[in-house]
């Protein structure tokens, strides 16, 4: 029986992550987006999946500032979240996902914001509720935050640069 392995990313893994990346979303996009949030020194946390020697999930929290009256306040973005096709659906999403909010409290962390699916995400304490309050021109049902502490409820969203142009 295999053991599966949650770690930290190193350097040495950036290979494997843009490959898991480009096949879990089937284009380079988000594996771009991930490489550019890590050279530009953006990434908060970034955890691997390995079985069996071999990568086969990634999870990347990316600095997010809340932007409102009086001093910004910093957050993360969970983006992206990636699973080796033949792997999805085997859990090793979720548990990454509850890896990095293990280690994103320890390290002080008190607010997590995703885009993706209501019904995914609310399995892990993310819901719209705890994130329509903020300024985001994804704001949505699909806007969702998981507080961790005592965080912001309202003021706009401001990403990491490499996620172009765009203040969510």
């Amino acid at each position: 029986m295999s053991m599966l392995a949650i770690r930290a990313a190193t350097p040495g893994d950036r290979a494997a992550i843009h490959a898991v990346e480009t096949r879990a979303f089937g284009r380079r996009d988000e594996a771009d987006l991930v490489d550019a949030v890590v050279a530009a020194g953006d990434a908060v946390l970034e955890l691997v999946a390995e079985e069996e020697g071999s990568i086969v999930g990634h999870i990347l929290f990316s600095r997010l500032r809340i932007v409102g009256p009086g001093k910004p306040f910093n957050a993360v973005a969970l983006a992206p979240l990636a699973v080796e096709p033949s792997f999805q659906s085997s859990g090793i999403g979720g548990a990454l996902i509850r890896e990095g909010h293990v280690r994103l409290k320890q390290a002080g962390e008190t607010l997590s914001v995703v885009l993706g699916d209501p019904a995914y995400y609310g399995r892990f304490r993310y819901s719209h509720a705890r994130a329509a309050g903020f300024d985001s021109i994804f704001q949505g049902e699909a806007l969702q935050a998981h507080g961790f502490g005592d965080a912001p409820t309202t003021g706009r969203l401001a990403y990491a640069a490499a996620f172009g142009s765009v203040e969510g």
